[in-house]
């Protein structure tokens, strides 16, 4: 059957787009397809609180994002309940190759570069306290973070458009060079002592954020020099990914210095701060703990699903593209969000990704659920878990582990 021809076929109709058809005849039909474009709404909500001040006249209204992101977003989850349905594997050719859900990733683009630019614009425009200048930077950096999460996932693609557009929608984090960390060291060193993003029992998420921000920025770096050092190129040019992103964030931020004043300076500095915090707060959660066992031959075992915290909450998947299969997203990197499957028995988060931020933010909480949660998914066996070397012997005589 000819994939292309029948996904123009189903989009000719907006009832009949959500069907795809196997080789074999059996019908699937996607019903999560249009619910993607809850995703759009994520920036729309970050600057109804700035757009709605002008009326009300009070700061109060500029908390309205962080309330509906940290407070309505885990309320949704739990209300909605969990999604464990799957694609079949027989149809999910035509899934990735219906542009729709592309499209979906490369509209937000630019929606998040003007969201960011319209924050801006408000802090160095609007007479508000330091309280609420803080705040809507804060609420930018939501939007820098949403920028990460669509710049993962383009980022991922073979396009070289795609991985262009990556770096642009990484700019306002000024975290160009994710994907050089994410894809070439996070991915191989994923839930082993060795990965700077993968947290340990007993880390809590401020010592985390420590040990991660600048880890990141350093193995991005010497991947890069590696990699031009083996071709023959000087590891300090524009050939150097981590140069390129520092370049371009120094662009935007000067071009909005040059506009706004200097008054815009501290609002960018803030924001790209918690655009950070927000990837660290994903990775800090996303495998808490886990660990590959070491082979015979000293090398870690392969990536497979248990090695990630899952979440199946149905609200934030879709404000998210799915990151929460985070499972399957790293034993199956090059899968689109669309086609990320549900696995039995995967070691699972209580709450999605907002949720759980909230519960990282208060260590004892966190410790509380996660530890117990932890140690039942890993039978409780010291060689699956990723312990912080400080609090080795305590956690062993605290949890019993063996």
């Amino acid at each position: 059957m000819n994939y292309r021809k029948q996904i123009v076929k189903n989009v000719m109709s907006f009832k009949d787009a959500t069907l795809f058809i196997s080789p074999d005849g059996s019908q699937y039909r996607d019903k999560k397809r249009y619910f993607w474009l809850v995703s759009l709404t994520i920036p729309f909500i970050a600057i109804s609180g700035l757009v709605l001040y002008p009326v009300l006249n009070h700061e109060a209204i500029l908390c309205l994002a962080l309330t509906v992101f940290y407070v309505l977003f885990p309320i949704l989850d739990q209300l909605m309940g969990l999604d464990s349905s799957n694609p079949p594997e027989s149809i999910i050719k035509q899934l990735e190759a219906d542009p729709f859900y592309h499209r979906i990733l490369v509209a937000h683009v630019p929606i998040v570069i003007a969201t960011f630019i319209f924050c801006a614009w408000f802090a160095a425009n609007t007479s508000i306290s330091w309280f609420g200048y803080v705040i809507v930077a804060i609420t930018s950096g939501t939007i820098g973070g949403h920028g990460i999460n669509l710049g993962h996932e383009l980022g991922h693609k073979k396009s070289k458009t795609d991985k262009w557009l990556a770096k642009i929608v990484l700019c306002p984090a000024a975290y160009g060079y994710f994907n050089i960390e994410h894809n070439r060291g996070h991915h191989k060193h994923v839930a082993t002592p060795n990965d700077p993003a993968s947290a340990k029992m007993g880390e809590n998420i401020y010592q985390f954020a420590l040990r991660e921000i600048p880890g990141g920025l350093l193995r991005a770096f010497s991947i890069e020099k590696e990699r031009l050092t083996k071709a023959g190129r000087h590891w300090l040019s524009l050939e150097n990914e981590v140069v390129q992103s520092v370049l371009m964030t120094g662009v935007l931020y000067a071009g909005l210095t040059a506009w706004l004043g200097a008054q815009v300076i501290v609002f960018l500095l803030i924001s790209a701060f918690w655009s950070v915090w927000q990837l660290t707060s994903a990775n800090y959660i996303e495998h808490y703990g886990l660990k590959r066992h070491m082979l015979d031959n000293g090398r870690y075992e392969r990536v497979a699903p248990h090695h990630s915290w899952n979440s199946n909450h149905i609200f934030s998947n879709w404000a998210l593209f799915h990151l929460q299969r985070h499972s399957d997203h790293h034993a199956n990197a090059t899968r689109s969000y669309q086609s990320l499957r549900h696995f039995p028995d995967l070691p699972t988060l209580p709450n999605g990704y907002f949720g759980m931020y909230v519960l990282a933010y208060v260590p004892p909480l966190w410790f509380r659920v996660m530890d117990k949660k932890l140690v039942e998914v890993t039978g409780a066996k010291q060689e699956s878990i990723n312990l912080l070397s400080d609090k080795k012997a305590q956690l062993i005589a605290k949890h019993q582990l063996r």
